[in-house]
């Protein structure tokens, strides 16, 4: 059992533009999705940010059935594919994709969901494991994480106890279910009694914000394409008297941005917090204080509750000196119990032992805490020069004003995507002086739309399609 809810019984659970869930409600309604589903199952949930998924994936967790967090808008190919590596017993999702599975027999229905059994054979899954997260939400990539249930406990736990989430919280879907960021805002507000307002109405829609005022929400998560998109909506002057923390995980955000919704926080006695984590973690394994949000702009923080961080060189020596950048690893409960490519590995126990190696670079200052400078993976060598492609972004967004862009590419050669086409012919002359590399390294390509996956993170893989163009 991952929630208790005998203790909310008639608080309110979730709230939609149409109707409120009690902890009470939610518990039947959950209890009657997860029914018919034998324990250690393996169910695919195509998520969508509706009251139906979110009773059919506690009911699953509360009943040990196994589910898989699936995008219910992915390509149908690769959903295909996904099935054909894991072979789920069910399949919970939206009426209008139960044709995906049209070998699936109709258990139960229920406002817009409907529950298949796919009649596959059970399979072996492992007694700690609770729930697959995919690794790449809009790829259809096989490899999925493994989480068990101390981890979904450690990791709720942790966070509750770092953002003070009480019973008057109340949080909003901004971000999609299936995305572990999403799901930690869902699972830590249900574990604490609080509410979560349901909706997939997006940042530009009206309906959105007059949500967010009438229902009270009083915190927001983003990652930081949501915050890029906040400025440019004048979030700064919106009315909304009863948001009172703000955090912000998905990646780094640019330190200009940081600072400006720091400063509004403190200006305005509310909190902002800058996290840090992935789905291997979980859902956190870092945080930033809302205290240094000003003073430690750009920064990471320090780790969660239970959680500890190290940086090691590339010899895999610790480093004990600050300011010195190494391989950020963390160590916690909540580090996952590793991957899965296939249904015969979720059978396997833990892997990984609660160490996990992030793959970014960081360097941590004298106050003991973190930043993150770039991935492992994420430099390029541009004759002889080893460069930050996420500093290259940084540099062009800080130069050119708020711009879409996107930066990727092979050793000598760095491709840089935007979708303003004016600014094209300005780039290289200014990124070979900005950086003293000759303009031969440099290719500039303008396309319609920087590629993002469901939660705002910056495709890289589909741009490779481009490098040759």
């Amino acid at each position: 059992m991952v929630w208790d809810f005998s203790a909310f019984g008639a608080q309110t659970a979730l709230l939609s533009e149409t109707c409120t869930m009690t902890y009470q409600e939610l518990g039947a309604r959950s209890g009657q999705i997860a029914a018919p589903v034998p324990p250690r199952s393996l169910v695919f949930l195509l998520a969508r940010n509706s009251p139906a998924a979110i009773a059919g994936y506690v009911g699953f967790l509360q009943r040990g059935a196994v589910p898989v967090m699936l995008d219910a808008a992915l390509d149908a190919e690769l959903l295909a594919a996904l099935w054909r590596a894991y072979r789920p017993r069910y399949a919970w999702l939206p009426e209008e994709r139960a044709a995906a599975f049209a070998e699936g027999s109709e258990v139960l229905r229920q406002t817009g969901y409907v529950l298949l059994d796919l009649q596959e054979e059970s399979i072996p899954l492992h007694e700690d494991l609770a729930l697959l997260m995919t690794t790449s939400g809009s790829t259809g990539s096989p490899k999925l994480v493994r989480q068990s249930y101390g981890n979904l406990k450690s990791n709720i736990d942790s966070i509750i106890d770092y953002l003070r989430i009480g019973v008057s919280e109340r949080a909003i879907t901004n971000l999609p279910m299936h995305y572990v960021y999403g799901l930690s805002v869902l699972n830590t507000h249900l574990a604490a009694g609080a509410s979560v307002v349901v909706t997939e109405r997006t940042l530009f829609d009206r309906a959105f914000w007059k949500l967010v005022r009438e229902r009270g929400v009083t915190s927001l998560a983003g990652v930081p394409y949501t915050y890029a998109m906040l400025k440019r909506l004048h979030f700064f002057r919106m009315d909304l008297p009863a948001l009172h923390t703000l955090t912000q995980a998905g990646g780094k955000l640019d330190p200009e941005l940081h600072a400006e919704f720091a400063e509004f926080a403190a200006r305005e006695g509310k909190s902002f917090v800058v996290m840090y984590g992935a789905a291997e973690a979980t859902a956190r394994m870092g945080y930033l204080p809302a205290a240094d949000a000003v003073r430690k702009t750009g920064a990471m923080g320090i780790a969660i509750p239970g959680g500890r961080f190290e940086l090691v060189d590339e010899a895999g020596r610790e480093i004990t000196e600050t300011d010195t950048v190494g391989e950020l690893v963390y160590y916690g409960a909540n580090v996952t119990m590793g991957y899965a490519t296939s249904g015969a590995d979720l059978a396997l126990g833990d892997t990984r032992g609660g160490r996990y190696e992030t793959g970014d670079l960081a360097k941590r200052d004298a106050d003991g805490c973190y930043t993150v400078v770039g991935r492992k993976h994420r430099f390029l060598k541009l004759f002889g020069k080893r460069t930050n492609l996420q500093e290259v972004e940084h540099i062009l967004r800080r130069h050119f004003g708020d711009i879409d862009v996107a930066c990727a590419g092979t050793d000598d050669h760095l491709h840089v995507f935007v979708t303003d086409g004016a600014l094209a012919a300005e780039i290289v002359p200014f990124l070979s002086g900005k950086l003293g590399v000759h303009r031969s390294a440099f290719a500039v390509k303008c396309i319609a739309a920087i590629p993002k996956n469901p939660s705002g993170k910056t495709v890289y893989r589909e741009l490779e399609q481009y490098y040759d163009v």
